[in-house]
């Protein structure tokens, strides 16, 4: 997948998120796979939704990093992320807690890896910070799902 500005690299992983915040919603609502399993399908809803509008503050109008999002790019590596995170949406296995947050956690830290990636071949001091900043909150998060995720398991 060939993005051109940053903004559009942006835009997609908030639309990601959005993506996924409606498979958990549409999986918690079947009332398939018990009580247990619907709350983390509801609590991974909500963290996804957090996530887009995280994502979308960084594409507001007033946001400090307006100039790097409208930065172009032609990036001669392949972002190979893309693909990847599109099959884990379209196969998402909800039988089990365990099995939900396997396939959340590997969402993540292929988002991470893509921000990661994007740092490695940032042109500017601009677009590096932007990359770095969104890898550190994607790696934050990562950390506080499966912590929440253990607690809803232990409940």
């Amino acid at each position: 997948m060939r993005f051109q500005q940053i903004r559009e690299l942006v835009r997609w992983a908030a639309d990601y998120h959005a993506r996924f915040a409606r498979l958990y919603s549409e999986k918690a609502s079947s009332g398939e796979g018990g009580e247990r399993l619907r709350m983390s399908l509801e609590y991974l809803a909500k963290h996804e939704q957090q996530m887009q509008s995280e994502l979308e503050q960084y594409l507001a109008e007033d946001s400090d990093h307006c100039g790097v999002l409208n930065t172009w790019f032609d990036d001669a590596v392949d972002i190979p992320h893309a693909p990847v995170l599109d099959r884990l949406s379209e196969s998402l296995n909800s039988d089990t807690v365990q099995t939900v947050l396997a396939t959340a956690l590997v969402a993540h830290r292929t988002l991470q890896d893509l921000y990661a990636q994007r740092v490695e071949h940032a042109v500017t001091g601009a677009e590096r910070e932007l990359f770095e900043s969104l890898s550190g909150r994607h790696e934050g998060e990562v950390r506080r799902l499966v912590r929440d995720m253990q607690r809803l398991e232990d409940y």
